[in-house]
């Protein structure tokens, strides 16, 4: 199965930066726990259970930024697990300042679905992005 949860969230990231939401919610479980990294500008509720909280999220996220993505230069299979190395790019909309952030996510799999996800990411590059 692990071939396949590796293809899975390849597909979620191409999705995401589609702004295709719904082919990225219908990929999570309904009991979906989603973890932002500490002191994250959107940690907010930690962590967000379900797939409309993530949603919510997520339509934040594309309201704040322009062009922004989430690339991943490296996925490692873990088994029920996949290990994504990347990074995130935007432009925040009322700063007008870039971001370009190393991250890596932490993805938990159960049936071809995310049960969990954990994010690590500099939190402090998106804040001084945010700040004008």
């Amino acid at each position: 199965m692990s071939k396949e949860n590796v293809r899975k969230i390849h597909d979620i990231y191409e999705a995401f930066n589609k702004g295709d939401y719904s082919a990225v919610i219908a990929a999570l479980d309904p009991e979906v726990e989603w973890r932002m990294a500490e002191n994250f500008i959107y940690t907010g509720e930690k962590p967000k259970l379900g797939p409309q909280a993530v949603l919510e999220g997520f339509r934040q996220i594309a309201k704040d930024w322009e062009d922004f993505a989430v690339s991943p230069e490296v996925l490692h299979d873990a088994g029920d697990a996949v290990v994504a190395e990347g990074y995130y790019t935007g432009t925040h909309r009322k700063s007008g300042k870039d971001v370009r952030a190393q991250f890596a996510h932490f993805y938990k799999l159960r049936n071809g679905r995310v049960t969990e996800f954990q994010q690590y990411t500099d939190t402090a590059q998106f804040r001084d992005a945010v700040t004008g």
